[in-house]
Protein backbone atom coordinates (compact mmCIF):
# COMPACT_ATOMS: atom_id res chain seq x y z
CA UNK A 1 0.00 0.00 0.00
CA UNK A 2 1.04 3.34 -0.79
CA UNK A 3 2.34 5.73 1.53
CA UNK A 4 0.10 9.03 1.53
CA UNK A 5 1.93 12.00 0.04
CA UNK A 6 3.81 14.32 2.70
CA UNK A 7 1.75 17.30 3.31
CA UNK A 8 3.67 20.67 2.28
CA UNK A 9 4.27 23.03 5.17
CA UNK A 10 5.08 26.66 4.92
CA UNK A 11 8.46 28.65 4.51
CA UNK A 12 8.65 32.10 5.77
CA UNK A 13 10.75 34.02 3.56
CA UNK A 14 12.24 36.84 4.58
CA UNK A 15 13.35 39.96 1.95
CA UNK A 16 15.04 42.47 4.43
CA UNK A 17 14.74 43.93 7.78
CA UNK A 18 13.21 47.48 8.51
CA UNK A 19 12.26 49.39 11.59
CA UNK A 20 8.85 48.42 13.22
CA UNK A 21 5.59 50.24 11.64
CA UNK A 22 8.50 52.33 9.36
CA UNK A 23 6.25 51.44 6.28
CA UNK A 24 3.08 52.32 4.94
CA UNK A 25 0.28 49.14 4.88
CA UNK A 26 0.09 48.75 1.27
CA UNK A 27 2.82 46.80 -0.15
CA UNK A 28 4.13 45.06 -3.31
CA UNK A 29 3.55 41.34 -4.38
CA UNK A 30 6.72 39.27 -3.51
CA UNK A 31 7.87 36.12 -4.69
CA UNK A 32 5.45 34.11 -6.45
CA UNK A 33 2.91 36.62 -5.98
CA UNK A 34 2.50 36.32 -2.54
CA UNK A 35 1.54 39.02 -0.18
CA UNK A 36 4.20 40.94 1.81
CA UNK A 37 3.69 41.30 5.39
CA UNK A 38 6.17 42.68 8.85
CA UNK A 39 6.59 40.93 11.22
CA UNK A 40 7.70 42.86 14.59
CA UNK A 41 10.41 42.29 17.33
CA UNK A 42 11.77 44.24 19.47
CA UNK A 43 11.83 47.66 17.24
CA UNK A 44 12.43 45.65 14.46
CA UNK A 45 10.19 44.17 11.81
CA UNK A 46 10.97 41.93 9.17
CA UNK A 47 9.42 41.57 5.82
CA UNK A 48 7.89 38.19 5.19
CA UNK A 49 6.07 36.05 2.88
CA UNK A 50 4.57 32.84 3.41
CA UNK A 51 5.45 29.58 0.64
CA UNK A 52 5.25 26.55 -0.19
CA UNK A 53 8.21 24.54 1.04
CA UNK A 54 8.04 22.15 -1.90
CA UNK A 55 9.09 24.82 -4.41
CA UNK A 56 12.09 25.57 -1.80
CA UNK A 57 13.54 22.72 -0.47
CA UNK A 58 17.30 22.72 -0.52
CA UNK A 59 17.15 20.09 -2.90
CA UNK A 60 15.48 22.15 -5.22
CA UNK A 61 16.97 25.40 -4.62
CA UNK A 62 19.68 23.52 -5.73
CA UNK A 63 18.07 22.44 -8.60
CA UNK A 64 16.61 25.37 -9.76
CA UNK A 65 19.50 28.17 -8.90
CA UNK A 66 20.48 27.82 -12.35
CA UNK A 67 18.11 27.74 -14.32
CA UNK A 68 17.27 31.47 -15.22
CA UNK A 69 13.75 31.65 -15.82
CA UNK A 70 12.84 29.88 -12.61
CA UNK A 71 15.29 32.51 -11.42
CA UNK A 72 14.58 35.62 -12.82
CA UNK A 73 11.55 36.61 -11.80
CA UNK A 74 12.28 35.75 -8.15
CA UNK A 75 15.32 37.61 -8.40
CA UNK A 76 13.32 40.54 -9.67
CA UNK A 77 10.36 39.95 -6.68
CA UNK A 78 13.22 40.10 -3.81
CA UNK A 79 14.68 43.70 -5.33
CA UNK A 80 10.67 44.64 -6.24
CA UNK A 81 10.18 44.37 -2.44
CA UNK A 82 13.48 45.69 -0.95
CA UNK A 83 13.56 49.01 -3.52
CA UNK A 84 10.05 49.72 -2.27
CA UNK A 85 11.30 49.60 1.28
CA UNK A 86 13.88 51.59 0.59
CA UNK A 87 12.07 54.06 -0.72
CA UNK A 88 10.15 54.66 2.21
CA UNK A 89 12.73 54.08 4.96
CA UNK A 90 15.76 52.24 6.00
CA UNK A 91 16.30 48.69 5.15
CA UNK A 92 18.56 45.74 5.63
CA UNK A 93 18.41 43.82 2.78
CA UNK A 94 18.94 40.01 3.58
CA UNK A 95 20.66 38.05 0.85
CA UNK A 96 17.59 35.87 -2.02
CA UNK A 97 16.39 32.50 -0.03
CA UNK A 98 16.47 33.69 3.19
CA UNK A 99 13.95 31.01 4.46
CA UNK A 100 12.69 30.10 8.41
CA UNK A 101 11.32 27.65 9.34
CA UNK A 102 7.96 29.36 10.71
CA UNK A 103 6.72 32.75 12.47
CA UNK A 104 8.75 31.39 15.86
CA UNK A 105 11.77 31.44 13.83
CA UNK A 106 11.44 35.02 12.62
CA UNK A 107 10.64 36.05 15.84
CA UNK A 108 13.76 34.67 17.50
CA UNK A 109 16.03 35.82 14.90
CA UNK A 110 14.42 39.84 15.03
CA UNK A 111 15.00 39.11 19.26
CA UNK A 112 18.63 37.41 19.35
CA UNK A 113 19.94 39.84 16.58
CA UNK A 114 17.43 43.26 17.42
CA UNK A 115 20.96 44.85 18.32
CA UNK A 116 22.71 44.06 15.18
CA UNK A 117 19.77 45.28 13.22
CA UNK A 118 18.94 48.69 14.98
CA UNK A 119 22.97 49.37 14.68
CA UNK A 120 22.78 48.21 10.57
CA UNK A 121 19.57 50.07 10.21
CA UNK A 122 20.52 53.36 11.94
CA UNK A 123 24.16 53.28 9.47
CA UNK A 124 22.14 52.80 6.25
CA UNK A 125 18.82 55.36 7.21
CA UNK A 126 21.45 57.87 6.85
CA UNK A 127 21.74 57.78 2.71
CA UNK A 128 21.07 55.56 -0.06
CA UNK A 129 23.42 53.27 -2.17
CA UNK A 130 24.38 54.72 -5.71
CA UNK A 131 26.62 52.10 -8.28
CA UNK A 132 29.24 53.18 -10.36
CA UNK A 133 30.73 51.25 -13.02
CA UNK A 134 33.93 52.49 -15.01
CA UNK A 135 34.85 50.80 -18.26
CA UNK A 136 38.34 51.69 -20.26
CA UNK A 137 38.20 51.92 -23.74
CA UNK A 138 41.59 50.90 -24.98
CA UNK A 139 41.79 52.43 -28.27
CA UNK A 140 40.99 55.73 -27.01
CA UNK A 141 43.17 55.51 -23.91
CA UNK A 142 46.23 54.46 -26.22
CA UNK A 143 45.73 57.35 -28.11
CA UNK A 144 45.87 60.00 -25.19
CA UNK A 145 48.22 57.72 -22.71
CA UNK A 146 51.07 60.92 -23.80
CA UNK A 147 49.07 63.28 -22.34
CA UNK A 148 48.42 60.95 -18.98
CA UNK A 149 52.42 59.76 -18.66
CA UNK A 150 55.33 62.36 -18.34
CA UNK A 151 57.51 59.67 -19.42
CA UNK A 152 55.35 58.92 -22.68
CA UNK A 153 55.38 62.61 -23.40
CA UNK A 154 59.37 62.74 -23.23
CA UNK A 155 59.04 59.15 -25.67
CA UNK A 156 56.97 61.82 -27.95
CA UNK A 157 59.42 64.39 -27.61
CA UNK A 158 62.02 62.38 -28.73
CA UNK A 159 60.56 60.83 -31.84
CA UNK A 160 59.75 64.11 -33.26
CA UNK A 161 62.95 65.02 -32.62
CA UNK A 162 65.13 62.61 -33.95
CA UNK A 163 66.29 61.09 -37.71
CA UNK A 164 63.72 59.79 -39.55
CA UNK A 165 65.48 56.81 -38.56
CA UNK A 166 65.53 57.11 -35.31
CA UNK A 167 61.94 58.47 -34.99
CA UNK A 168 60.67 55.09 -36.74
CA UNK A 169 62.36 53.09 -33.29
CA UNK A 170 61.17 55.49 -31.19
CA UNK A 171 57.91 55.12 -32.20
CA UNK A 172 57.63 51.19 -32.05
CA UNK A 173 59.20 51.59 -28.70
CA UNK A 174 56.24 53.75 -27.67
CA UNK A 175 53.51 51.62 -29.06
CA UNK A 176 54.83 48.93 -26.56
CA UNK A 177 55.35 51.63 -24.09
CA UNK A 178 51.86 52.73 -24.19
CA UNK A 179 50.54 48.97 -23.31
CA UNK A 180 52.71 48.71 -20.54
CA UNK A 181 51.72 51.84 -18.55
CA UNK A 182 48.09 51.90 -19.82
CA UNK A 183 47.43 49.46 -16.48
CA UNK A 184 49.43 52.00 -13.75
CA UNK A 185 47.54 54.71 -15.53
CA UNK A 186 44.44 53.23 -15.26
CA UNK A 187 44.85 52.42 -11.98
CA UNK A 188 45.59 55.42 -11.08
CA UNK A 189 42.65 57.38 -12.51
CA UNK A 190 40.39 54.72 -10.86
CA UNK A 191 41.89 55.37 -8.00
CA UNK A 192 41.37 59.81 -8.67
CA UNK A 193 37.22 59.03 -9.29
CA UNK A 194 36.97 57.18 -6.06
CA UNK A 195 38.95 59.33 -4.28
CA UNK A 196 37.41 62.73 -5.84
CA UNK A 197 33.62 61.04 -4.69
CA UNK A 198 34.59 59.71 -1.16
CA UNK A 199 34.26 63.07 0.40
CA UNK A 200 30.88 63.66 -0.66
CA UNK A 201 29.82 60.05 0.25
CA UNK A 202 29.38 58.12 3.99
CA UNK A 203 30.64 55.11 2.47
CA UNK A 204 32.56 53.69 0.11
CA UNK A 205 32.35 49.97 -1.14
CA UNK A 206 35.04 48.94 -4.27
CA UNK A 207 33.90 45.48 -5.54
CA UNK A 208 35.26 42.66 -7.33
CA UNK A 209 35.55 43.17 -11.12
CA UNK A 210 31.88 40.79 -11.99
CA UNK A 211 32.49 38.37 -14.83
CA UNK A 212 32.55 40.39 -18.50
CA UNK A 213 28.90 40.34 -20.30
CA UNK A 214 28.65 40.73 -24.14
CA UNK A 215 26.67 44.12 -23.18
CA UNK A 216 29.83 44.84 -20.85
CA UNK A 217 32.25 43.89 -23.34
CA UNK A 218 30.85 46.33 -26.28
CA UNK A 219 31.76 49.14 -23.55
CA UNK A 220 35.12 48.46 -22.46
CA UNK A 221 36.89 46.65 -20.20
CA UNK A 222 35.37 47.13 -16.61
CA UNK A 223 37.88 48.61 -14.36
CA UNK A 224 35.83 49.97 -11.32
CA UNK A 225 32.90 48.19 -9.81
CA UNK A 226 31.94 50.48 -6.83
CA UNK A 227 29.18 51.33 -4.65
CA UNK A 228 28.69 54.82 -2.65
CA UNK A 229 26.01 55.63 0.04
CA UNK A 230 25.27 59.25 -0.05
CA UNK A 231 23.36 61.13 2.33
CA UNK A 232 20.61 63.20 0.78
CA UNK A 233 21.16 66.63 1.33
CA UNK A 234 25.17 65.09 0.07
CA UNK A 235 23.73 64.07 -3.13
CA UNK A 236 23.65 67.54 -5.23
CA UNK A 237 27.06 67.44 -4.29
CA UNK A 238 28.14 64.18 -5.47
CA UNK A 239 26.45 64.36 -8.52
CA UNK A 240 28.32 67.59 -9.89
CA UNK A 241 31.60 66.03 -8.26
CA UNK A 242 30.75 63.05 -10.96
CA UNK A 243 29.60 65.27 -13.46
CA UNK A 244 32.77 66.90 -13.42
CA UNK A 245 34.81 63.79 -13.42
CA UNK A 246 32.73 61.83 -16.21
CA UNK A 247 33.50 65.51 -18.30
CA UNK A 248 36.84 65.15 -17.77
CA UNK A 249 37.68 60.94 -18.73
CA UNK A 250 33.99 60.01 -19.98
CA UNK A 251 34.15 62.18 -22.88
CA UNK A 252 34.03 60.59 -26.27
CA UNK A 253 37.78 59.87 -27.42
CA UNK A 254 39.16 60.40 -23.18
CA UNK A 255 39.67 56.35 -22.84
CA UNK A 256 36.64 55.81 -20.18
CA UNK A 257 32.92 55.49 -20.03
CA UNK A 258 30.77 55.80 -16.36
CA UNK A 259 27.95 54.20 -15.88
CA UNK A 260 26.13 56.03 -13.04
CA UNK A 261 22.79 53.81 -11.43
CA UNK A 262 20.68 54.34 -8.08
CA UNK A 263 19.27 54.46 -5.69
CA UNK A 264 19.46 50.52 -4.62
CA UNK A 265 18.91 49.24 -1.64
CA UNK A 266 21.96 49.04 0.42
CA UNK A 267 22.58 46.08 -0.35
CA UNK A 268 26.96 46.87 0.04
CA UNK A 269 26.78 48.60 3.32
CA UNK A 270 25.03 45.80 5.61
CA UNK A 271 27.64 43.31 7.45
CA UNK A 272 24.84 42.01 9.56
CA UNK A 273 22.68 38.86 8.04
CA UNK A 274 20.56 36.99 9.34
CA UNK A 275 20.28 33.05 8.70
CA UNK A 276 17.26 31.06 7.88
CA UNK A 277 16.80 28.30 10.02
Amino acid sequence: MASAPTASRPLWYVYGIVSSDSLPETMPSGVDDTRVSLEQRDGVAALVSVLDDADYTPDALERKSGDVEWLSPRAVAHDRVLTWASDHAAVVPLPMFSLFSGKEAVHTMLRDRATQLSSALARVGAGREYALRVHRVDDELLAVMPSLSPRLAELVQSAEAASPGQRYLLERKLDGEKKSEMRSVTQRIVDEIVSSLAPSALAVARSPIPRVTESDAARGTMVLNAAFLVARDRLEEFQKTLTRLAGERGIEGAGFRFDFTGPWPPYHFVSERADGE
